[in-house]
């Protein structure tokens, strides 16, 4: 059901906070990808409910669309020290052509245009602040012994590159990060988060999810750092979002539109998700258009209360950072003081916070 949006209240960052004890924050993943607890959320009644990941199947309908984010985190983080002393960290997050990038390079007043920093197997080149972006990023040039070739230098980023966890997660990424900072399902490289939500699907829940009578679709968006930038500005109308690039095929618009009109629900497996299907719902010709052509292009959508959703009936996410463009989305579907009420009872009951912790699933 759509919310309704606030009426005579000015919009407040501020608003969207609540207290998270520090020990709360998954720091490693859980066993199991469906180990992850799973809280339901009824935008109706209000009525929470606290279940396993493994719980999923009991809560779609036959005819109902899962909408995965099928991108690929890369490993985008490349560090090295200063020949003077002193680490620097280059994340990497759009490629230009040929072995052009913009990254976002750390400390930035230390690494001035014309500074070549060596990152292991790899050479960065600074270039230019790029001016092309709402976050800082440089434009840099990587380059490699004996290696020219565009494809060469994209091996060699994901032979010496990091896993690039989030700041939050305060320990040096592993091996087993490779895996687990990525959904069973990814397959179109670029993104430099992953589409948290999807982390807890295996082949078992799937299949069950089917069983009940669901199907899957798939997209893509690769997730930059605009999802994550924190919103400083007082009132988030004034926050403007970094691009990321999406597509949506056809065959994932013929089959929403399918699911529509034969009663079944959309369920967007995460906040990306949601994002590009409401960029593609509020295009030239809208609803009307789905399922005509693809949809690809750059999304700077940013989904706070107000939003009216035309094409999300459901949602799959995990729970987010405070005053986060994520929160105030997932506040834009099930309404703010719903949203803080369950983190306020997800606090209580101890649930797992952020990329690697538990669910919420929003009816």
């Amino acid at each position: 059901m759509p919310v309704t949006p606030l009426k005579n209240k000015i919009l407040k960052t501020a608003d969207f906070t609540y207290n998270l004890p520090g020990a709360l924050v998954a720091q490693h993943p859980a066993s199991r990808r469906d180990a992850s607890r799973l809280m339901i959320v009824h935008r109706q009644s209000g009525r929470l409910e606290h279940r396993m990941f493994t719980d999923l199947p009991q809560y779609v309908e036959p005819g109902d669309l899962l909408v995965l984010n099928n991108t690929r985190v890369f490993p985008a983080r490349l560090t090295g020290n200063f020949s003077t002393g002193g680490a620097f960290e280059v994340l990497l997050v759009r490629k230009l052509e040929g072995a052009r990038w913009l990254a976002l390079v750390k400390p930035g007043r230390k690494i001035r245009p014309g500074r070549r920093l060596e990152a292991g197997l790899l050479s960065v080149q600074i270039e230019d602040f790029s001016g092309t972006g709402v976050g800082g990023e440089r434009l840099v040039r990587l380059e490699a012994p004996g290696s020219d070739d565009p494809e060469g230098l994209d091996k060699i980023i994901e032979k010496c590159g990091h896993v690039p966890l989030p700041p939050y997660i305060s320990r040096p990424d592993t091996d087993e990060d490779r895996v687990r900072y990525q959904t069973i399902y990814a397959q179109v490289t670029g993104a430099i988060a992953a589409p948290t939500a999807g982390l807890h699907f295996t082949p078992e829940v799937m299949q069950a999810v089917r069983e009940a009578g669901a199907g899957f679709a798939e997209l893509t968006l690769h997730v930059g750092p605009g999802t994550f930038r924190p919103v400083v500005a007082g009132n988030p109308a004034e926050h403007k979002m970094g691009e990321e690039y999406y597509e949506v095929k056809a065959e994932t618009l013929e089959r929403m539109v399918r699911a529509k009109r034969e009663g079944g629900g959309i369920i967007a497996v995460g906040t990306t998700a949601v994002r590009a299907l409401e960029t593609v719902a509020a295009g030239p010709g809208g609803l009307e258009r789905l399922g005509e052509e693809p949809a690809r292009g750059w999304t700077g959508l940013f989904i706070y209360p107000g939003h009216s959703f035309r094409l999300v009936d459901r949602l799959l996410t995990n729970f987010h950072l405070p005053r986060s463009t994520l929160l105030m989305l997932v506040s834009a579907f099930a309404g703010r003081e719903l949203i803080l009420d369950a983190y306020r009872e997800a606090v209580a009951r101890k649930y797992r916070f952020y990329s690697y912790g538990d669910a919420m699933l929003i009816l």
